[in-house]
Parts: C-alpha cells; structure tokens; sequence
C-alpha cells in the first residue's frame, strides 16, 4: 500500500515534530537537520499545530522541562534532540509518504477523566491535517503504445531532490506546496517527459497524466508520441510539454594532465551527491590513472543496475576522446536534475568515464604518430593478451591497470574513443589467420545493434565515407565495421573485454583529425553529443534479473547464463544480479551455478528496453550430517557477509573509534594483558617462549570458551613482526584484537564470529627487532633480523623465536594463517622455496585473493611502491616469484602443520610514520575480517566408525590438501569454489571416498565420513578366506582320522612308526600354521604399501 501522508502520535511534551530527526554530525541537539522538503514538512506541521490550542501556543510547561519553547508549536527533529532509526525519516526516505510526529500531552498516561480534554485539542487538528493529503499533483503515468500503467516510474520535481514512484496502477500522488514547478516523470526503458511551469494552487491537487514512449521510438511513426496532460480548476500557464533546454559545456580546451585532475576534483567536489573521482592505478611516470563515476548512489553497486564504461585517449595522440569525455561529464552534471533524459540516465545507470588511458602519450603527443603509445612506446592497444596471437610484448602499467579494473566491476557495455577515421569498429579485431577478412563473434548481432546505436547519431558518421580526401575509396555502410575486416589488430582491449568479462565493448573512431585545434572541439561536441548519449541509453536492452536460492531468497554470485545457440555465458555479480545484452527476439536462458540444479526459462527481448528474467536455482543435495536450526542460521549468516555489501554494512555498524601509535614491546604486553582484564571470559594470552633477549612471544586467543579446546570450531591464526623493521602489522593485529573484543556482545555480527571461531593472534615474532628499528626508515634493514642476526623467515628451524612458534603451529587444528608483512602492497602464497610444485595452487591463490579482493587498492595490482613500480595482476603472487628462498614459515605451515599461509603486505613504507597507521587500518580492516569469514568455508566434517567411535588421525586428501582430524574425529580444509573429491585414510580400515562442491559464499556444510572395518585378508575378502580355510581344516580332521583309524589296526609292531608319523605331522601343522602367519603379514605389508609415499607420508607412519 502506498502511503502519501502520515502522523505518528507520541505524548511526554505538546509539539508538532518534523524531518530530519538526527544529522551526520548526531549533535545530541541543536542542529537543525534539513529535508529536501523541509518548506512542506514546516507547513504540515504547523497545520496541525494551528488546530491545536494547546500546541499552537508553542509552551508546553511539562514538568520536566517548564521552561521549554517551541516556536509556532513545531520543531526540527534534531534540533530538539537526536534520534537515530526513527520511524518518520524512514518513511521520507524509503517510502512515498511524508510523515511527523506530534506530541500530544506532557502525561504520556494521563487519568481517563482527562481523554476528552485531549480529544477536544485534538479533533480539529488531526482533520485539518488529513485534508492535507490533497494538496499538491497527482496523476498516472501510462504507457504511449497500448495505455498500460507503468509501475515504479519516477517523479522528479526540479529543485527537489526528492523522487517519489508510481504505485500499481500507475498512480502517484507529489504533495507540494502552492507555486510553479517543472515537472518529469521518468521510467526505465522510456523517453522522459517534462511539464513545464506547473501551476500548483492550495488547497486542490493539481492533475498531472504523463504518457511515455519507449525509448528509440520515432516519435511521428505509429501516431505514438509522449503526451502531457493537465487539468485543474485554475487557469494554467503551461498547456504542452516544452522540450528542456539542456545546458552545454562551456569550457572548449585541450587539458593537459594537471589540467585534466583539477577540472575532475572540481567537478566531484560541486557535485559530491552524484559523482566519485578514484583511480584505478598509475602510468609509466606515474600519472593517476583517473575515472570519474556518476551515478544517483556514487560507489555503490546497486543490484539491477547496469556499469556502462567510456575510455578515451588510449593512444596519446588520439585528443578528442579525451576532451569529449570531459564535456560528457560537464555535461551530466549540470543537467542532472533538470533535464529529464540525464536525469533518467543518471539514476538508473552507473556511468564510469575514464578520459584518459595514456596520460603519459598525451604530454608528448601531436598530430602525427608522437605520443601514440606509452613511455616505454609500447601501443596500449596491441598489449591485451589475444585469443588468436600470443603477444609477446611485456604488459604494461596502464594495461594492467585496466584489466583488473575490468575484473573489479561488472561493467555490461563499453566504448573505447579513438581517431584517425570516423567509424564505429566492433569485434572481432583479428582472426585465426591474421587475414584481413570479417572475424565474426558469438554476440556479431549485438554488436552491430550497439554499432548503430552510435552511429545513427551522428549522421557525418552515418554516410559512411570518413576521411574522403585521404580515404577517397574508403566506405563503411552505416558508418559501421567488423575491426578485422578493417584491418587486423591482435591484442586489442575490445576483445580482451568480451573474451574474459561480461563486457561487450566497441572502438569508436571520432575523426580523421587525431589532434585538431581547440576552436574545432565545439563542433566535435554537437556532432557526437546525442551519440554518446543514445550509445548510453543502450545498455538497458536484452535481459537483465537475479539468481537467487530457492530456498533462502539471497542471491548466488557467479552463476552463469548461457543463451542457446550463442557461445558466450556471462556470470552474476556478488549479489547475484545479471545483465544479458540481447537483440529483440525469443530466447531459451540458462542459469547455472556450482552446487545447484540448472534452471531454463524462455524469454522474449522487446524491440525497446529490456525484460526481467528471475532465476531460482534448488541446491543439489549431498550426503552430509543433518543441519540444526543453528547451523542452518549460520550458514545464512556467513552467506550474508559474503555476497554483496555484508561486510560493509558489519564494518558502518560497528565502534570505531581508535587511536593509534606505535608500541614498543614492554607497551604491547601491557596492552595484551590488559585485554585478557577487561574481556576475561574470550580472551587468553599464552606464553609461547622467548627471544634472544628473552622477550615473550605471546600469543593471544579470541573465542567465547579460549580456556576450552573445541576442536569442532576452525581456528585462525594471525601471525605479524616476523621482520621487526616492519611493524605496521603488529599494530593491525593489536588493533583487530581490541576491535573484535570491544564489539563483542554488542555488535551481532562480531559476536556471532568469535563465538563460531578460535582466533590466535601472534603480534609480534621477532621482537629484539623491533627494538632496534626506527620510524619512518621506509628501506631500511636494520630490526629486519633477531639479536642474532638472523632473519627469521629464511632460518625458520633454528632460532629460539622460530622454536616457540613452530610448536604452535604443529598443533594440530589450524585451518588458515595469516601472516602481515611490510615493503609493498600485495598477498602472496606458498611456496617460497622457489621450485617446489604446489598440489592445490589454485586454493593457495583463492585465499590470497578473497585477502586482496578486499582491499581497496591491493586488487588493482598497482603497488605504487618506489622500491617496486611492476604492477601485480590482481594483487596477488606466488611467493617464489616475489622473492624465493628457503626455510620460510609460510612454507613450514603447510609442510608441518597442514595449515595454508598467506603473507599479506601492507604497506610501501616499511616503518611509516604513526600518523599513517590510521589509514593503513581502514584498508585492512575489511579484508582481516573477511579471513575470519573465509575460514568457515570450504569443507568439514567428522571421521568415525561404525558404532560411531571417533578416529583422531585419519588422513584426509582433497585434490592434494592433506589434513588429519583431530580430537572427536574432526577436520576442516578450505578449498577453491568448485567440485572436489574426498579421500579418507586410516589404518585397519577401508579407504573411504566423497564428492563435495565448495562454494565462494557459503559456509562448508558438515560431511560424516563412516568408515567400514577392513573386510580383507590376504588381498581376497574375509568370508571367503574364512571359509577357505573352515574346509581346509575339516578336510585335515578327516584324512587325520582315517590315517588313525588305519594305524590303530595294525598291529603293536608298528607302534614306533605311528609314533613317528604323528610327529611328522605335528611338526608339519607347525610349519603350516607360521607359514599362514607370515604369509598374512607380508599380504597386509603389502596392502598399505605404496611406491610413491611422501616424506610427510613416512612421518605420519612414524607417528602412528
């Protein structure tokens, strides 16, 4: 139900209360709190304030506050006192419907004698208030084709900034104030409308119907054409829609870098509510990399909303893109609010403008071919790896910059803005042969739809004959190519975004011009205006919708829809939603995803805009131990953090208040003792040995019962200071330690997580080193070592700090490590030995991505370290390839304590200065959470026999992750998302083998693994060796009492001979019987045996 005006009735004072009812700032009180319809929130109030003679008064005299006044019987909300999560604001901003609070009496429970008191101040107050609800506009919005209502269009009042929907049948309801407005309704799919000069009178709703029609309908064809229509009781000024009359950039010029940052801060800081500057790496020299986003919610993906892309200047002396953009950008701000089209662009599409890719081509560059390519002249647009060619190049910054931006957002459509022609080129860009010849791809249709869609709007484009004077011969109907019949370009960005995202990208070619003079920019601008606008627009055409579990309604990231007859799946984003570009037509979807049933639905794509298309997909079941109510909640608990903005929303909710400094070791103990004082019931320091200078290494345990082994829960171990010259991760991890326990039992989420989880945090393992080391020596080595003079990560086996810690480490029961480095910004995994093959790669680098994915800088791969400028693709690398070495303790973790490690690098500087630390937290905070989140996936389970013994030892192997299950038959092993098979171990019984699918954002379900007595002897099965060998002895019986039957008859002469001959036999049965034994055990020897046993194999032998 669509609620347009509402009163909430309270009593403890006489007031008329109104929007905003807290601020940013949450001042206990005294800051006036305003809503964008502050002027309308004031007149209602005081409505309902003037009809009430006790209230209009504007003195109360309660008790507790006599002295109190409220002018005109009303007030701010804020102003009076700050109220977090109050019911009116969520109306104002979630809903439709305008809301106050009107306090009704000093005595919230007044003696019944005095109700009709109350009513007699009350009853023309709460009618006057109600006849309120018909001020203002109300209408429909229909459809222009056949007359149908839409649902959820848009109201936008200029100079409002507060939009309304359309309910089910279309119908809205605008309260406003007497005056003139100009008036758009908006909806997904169609031409905004705008009514002009609206004339509101008080007292009486203005009627005000929109019509619309589909986006890219000829408005003159079919009679169809967006309408307007306004009725009322008084005489109008506006009796036809008027166009609006779009401002346009002003600012003609060529930008140069510095240029360029100045013109982009200028505009993100006039229009803070619609855009976000960031950058998404650096340059060869570098140049910020710089993309400017606008959209209605800047830096938030909301779910069904497309990411559409623009890159210009790729090559350094291709301008015009580049200053286009910038006009584009100049141009959706300003007009954001007024003119109806951007303003529908704006809110429903979450645009990302990239002016420049070669910022470092553009300073050198000219007309001609200076300044093409990067600073080490490689052509950005021969550098993306090729599905056709391998490009040998190195990659570059920018490309690499680029690629993992691309893997970062879930961009739909793109375009890459070159010149030197004038056409729109669409891949493929080369073929298999590297002939210049059409290169069809799987998505050719949609690629000429988008093709035209630009070209259309720029009719010189159109024609079809680009450059006539250089090019006389040279023609492209439509003003459109396939790029390899162009001309073939191996490693090309075009391709790259189509063959590796869900991204469909096309390269636009501006101009024959490459670098015209600043007074042609104008005219480029008008000849190109509408294209970039309609090529805009045409990111919402084909399907778009979610994939969400039947079963608790959330959606799955990463499933796939695949569309029959067209090779090419995209995958959901993290929230689960998906856009599916399409031509109009009839089509049979697919939605897919690891762990669950397949689903298929047929579709029909419209000839304009776009169809929603829901998936629900049923998990695939699999044999695992019955889940409680508990467990079930957990795992929805878990999936929540993990897809979409959970942990977010854990990190805005929860205290944060710090202040950091750098602590030396006599300050670190005395901060771990004092959080084991003040949380004693989770927290637990240990001992763990002592340094050189006999220091403690300490250890400090998190969980809700750290006195208690609990073996069923995953234990996490955070590990930093191994380099004392690198302190910035022991003052991470004291900082998380006192983050978790400050917000347990207050924070649900925290609470939830420790109490599922042991945390060991180990802050400091070197701390000799540390005492030597210096702040703010960002290269230096000295503190890097012990008072030995050892680094301990490349000594691992000999040193006293090493010894405490590997005892540790060798507990079993760890499922994952943690360790904080310094000197860059990236997350390696094992091995640091530099040729030792690793089994289980591609789980090793998952753990170290969903670290790195995390982080707000480290995914982009762009260190921007002095010391290390290459650039990381996805801010992750095997260890070996940073810097390889032996005895490393990330090695020793997975080798001795089948624990997989990973080592985070926090920061360039390897002892920044104090004043950093700050900031080095909010980067990490998020990522150190989401190992705690992490370590609760994979797999789990319990290992028993048949009567449901536990069996502590059984070796579990997973696709090459070995484990052993500890006390109670418990193990654990995080895994790569995806299907993995199972093998349990133990000795005296029968291997046992499971089919498990891991998920990215679900929490490992729990497998029960039953293991059989081992039926064999021999190598043959027990029953047929049992009675093997019954028959044989039956058959000895026998034939002994006959030899004796015959032997008793004969006469006592031979009496020496029977003699002799039952002890031949005994001696022969003797024979027999030790035969059968050590035959047995060279058969079960044999059994167990095998050729290719590991070292650590041998050594679990050992143990057992």
């Amino acid at each position: 139900m669509s609620f347009v005006l509402s009163g909430n009735l309270h009593g403890g004072t006489v007031v008329a209360s109104y929007p905003f009812d807290d601020s940013a700032a949450h001042d206990q009180e005294g800051h006036y709190s305003r809503s964008s319809d502050d002027a309308l929130f004031r007149y209602l109030a005081r409505v309902y304030a003037a009809n009430n003679p006790a209230m209009e008064k504007g003195e109360p005299k309660c008790e507790d506050e006599p002295g109190k006044v409220f002018k005109d019987g009303i007030t701010n909300g804020a102003e009076w006192y700050d109220v977090s999560g109050g019911m009116q604001d969520f109306n104002f901003l979630r809903g439709n419907c305008l809301e106050i609070t009107m306090e009704l009496s000093c005595c919230k429970y007044p003696p019944a004698s005095q109700l009709r008191a109350e009513w007699e101040n009350n009853r023309e107050a709460l009618l006057a208030y109600m006849e309120k609800v018909h001020i203002g506009v109300r209408g429909f919005v229909k459809e222009a084709r056949n007359g149908s209502a839409l649902v959820d269009a848009r109201i936008l009042v200029a100079g409002i900034n507060h939009n309304l929907t359309t309910g089910r049948f279309g119908d809205y309801y605008r309260l406003l104030l007497p005056g003139t407005y100009n008036i758009t309704a908006a909806a997904t799919g169609y031409m905004p409308m705008m009514a002009s000069n609206v004339l509101v009178v008080e007292d009486k709703a203005t009627e005000l119907n929109f019509t619309l029609a589909p986006l890219g309908s000829d408005d003159h064809v079919d009679g169809l054409s967006p309408l307007v229509t306004i009725t009322a009781t008084t005489p109008l000024t506006h009796t036809s829609p008027a166009p609006s009359q779009a401002i346009q950039p002003q600012d003609f010029r060529h930008h140069h870098y510095s240029d360029m940052g100045l013109f982009l801060r200028k505009f993100t800081t006039e229009f803070p509510s619609i855009t976000r500057l960031y950058t998404i790496g650096t340059s060869v020299e570098n140049r910020d990399l710089y993309v400017m986003e606008v959209s209605d919610n800047p830096g938030v993906h909301e779910p069904g909303e497309p990411e559409f892309k623009y890159i210009g200047n790729m090559h350094g002396n291709e301008v015009v893109g580049r200053e286009l953009l910038l006009n584009l950008i100049e141009y959706l701000c300003r007009n954001y609010g007024s003119d109806p089209e951007v303003t529908q662009l704006v809110n429903t599409t979450r645009i990302h403008i990239m002016p420049s890719m070669n910022p470092d081509g553009y300073e050198k560059g000219m007309e001609g071919y200076r300044g093409r390519n990067n600073s080490n002249n490689y052509d950005l647009n021969r550098n993306f790896p090729d599905q056709f060619s391998t490009i040998t190049d190195p990659r570059q910054p920018e490309t690499i910059a680029v690629m993992n931006w691309l893997r970062s957002y879930p961009f739909v459509l793109s375009a890459n803005l070159h010149g030197g022609s004038l056409v729109v080129n669409y891949p493929f860009d080369d073929d298999p042969e590297g002939r210049t010849q059409y290169s069809k791809s799987p998505d050719d249709d949609v690629f000429k739809m988008v093709s035209r869609a630009y070209s259309r709007e720029n009719p010189l484009m159109y024609k079809g004959h680009p450059c006539e004077k250089l090019y006389p011969n040279e023609y492209f109907a439509e003003g459109i190519t396939n790029g390899a019949q162009w001309y073939n370009v191996p490693g090309g960005m075009q391709d790259w975004n189509y063959m590796n995202t869900n991204c469909f990208e096309v390269t636009i070619e501006l101009g024959c011009v490459k670098y015209p003079p600043a007074s042609d920019l104008p005219i480029y601008w008008e000849q190109n205006r509408r294209a970039l606008l309609q090529y805009i627009h045409h990111v919402h055409r084909g399907v778009r919708g979610m994939v969400i579990d039947s079963k608790d309604g959330t959606g799955i990231p990463n499933a796939t829809i695949t569309v029959e007859e067209i090779n090419h799946p995209v995958r959901t984003y993290k929230t689960g939603d998906y856009w599916r570009l399409l031509v109009p037509g009839t089509y049979h979807l697919t939605a897919s995803a690891q762990g669950y049933s397949p689903v298929k639905i047929y579709a029909t794509v419209p000839n304009n805009g776009v169809e929603q298309v829901d998936f629900r997909l049923t998990r695939v079941s699999h044999e695992t131990g019955s889940s409680t109510g508990g467990e079930l909640a957990f795992q929805n608990f878990i999936k929540e953090l993990s897809v979409g903005p959970g942990l977010d929303q854990l990190i805005q909710s929860t205290a944060a208040k710090s202040s950091f400094r750098y602590r030396g070791y006599k300050d670190l103990s005395e901060f771990l003792r004092g959080l084991t004082y003040n949380f004693p019931t989770i927290t637990k320091l240990r001992n763990l040995g002592l340094s050189v200078e006999v220091r403690t290494i300490w250890a400090l345990e998190i969980s809700n019962n750290p006195k208690v082994p609990e073996p069923s829960k995953p234990k996490i171990r955070f590990v930093a200071g191994i380099h004392g010259n690198a302190p910035v991760g022991t003052e991470l991890l004291l900082e998380f330690a006192a983050y978790l326990c400050i917000n347990y039992g207050k924070n649900p989420a925290i609470t939830r997580l420790i109490n599922e989880t042991r945390i060991v945090i180990l802050p400091s393992i070197n701390p000799d080193g540390r005492e030597q080391a210096k702040e703010g020596d960002c290269t230096s080595s000295v503190g890097m070592s012990n008072a030995h003079g050892k680094d301990l990560d490349t000594d691992f086996f000999a040193q006293p700090e090493t010894h405490a810690v590997m005892d540790l480490i060798q507990e079993r029961g760890f499922t994952l490590s943690v360790a904080l480095d310094g000197g860059s910004i990236l997350a390696t995994y094992p091995y640091d030995r530099p040729v030792q093959p690793v089994e289980y790669e591609d789980t090793l680098r998952y753990l170290a991505s969903v670290y790195a994915d995390n982080h707000p800088r480290m995914h982009f791969g762009d260190t921007r370290c002095p010391s290390d400028t290459s650039n990381i693709p996805e801010g992750i690398l095997r260890a070996a390839e940073k810097h390889s070495h032996m005895g490393s303790m990330k090695d020793f973790s997975v080798d001795f304590g089948h624990c997989p490690e990973i080592t985070v690098y926090t920061s360039c500087c390897l002892f920044p200065p104090a004043n950093q630390l700050a900031s080095l937290w909010e980067e990490n905070r998020k990522s150190l959470l989401s190992m705690l989140v992490e370590v609760h996936k994979g797999v789990r389970g319990v290992v028993r026999d048949q009567s449901g013994k536990p069996i502590v030892g059984a070796m579990i192997v997973l696709n090459g992750v070995k484990v052993f299950t500890t006390e109670g038959g418990y193990f654990h092993a995080l895994l790569a998302p995806g299907p993995h098979s199972i093998e349990a171990i133990a000795e005296g019984y029968q291997q046992q083998r499971k089919e498990v699918v891991v998920s990215s954002f679900e929490a490992a379900s729990t497998i029960i693994i039953e293991f059989d007595m081992d039926n064999r002897m021999f190598g043959l099965p027990r029953e047929f060796v049992v009675a093997s060998a019954a028959a044989s002895m039956t058959a000895l019986i026998v034939t002994a009492c006959i030899i004796w039957c015959v032997c008793s008859a004969k006469s006592n002469r031979q009496k020496d001979g029977f003699h002799r001959l039952r002890q031949h036999r005994d001696d022969y049965e003797d024979e027999i019987h030790l035969t059968s034994m050590g035959s047995k055990k060279s058969l079960l020897n044999h059994e167990f045996q095998d050729d290719s046993e590991s070292e650590e194999d041998t050594l679990y032998a050992n143990k057992l």
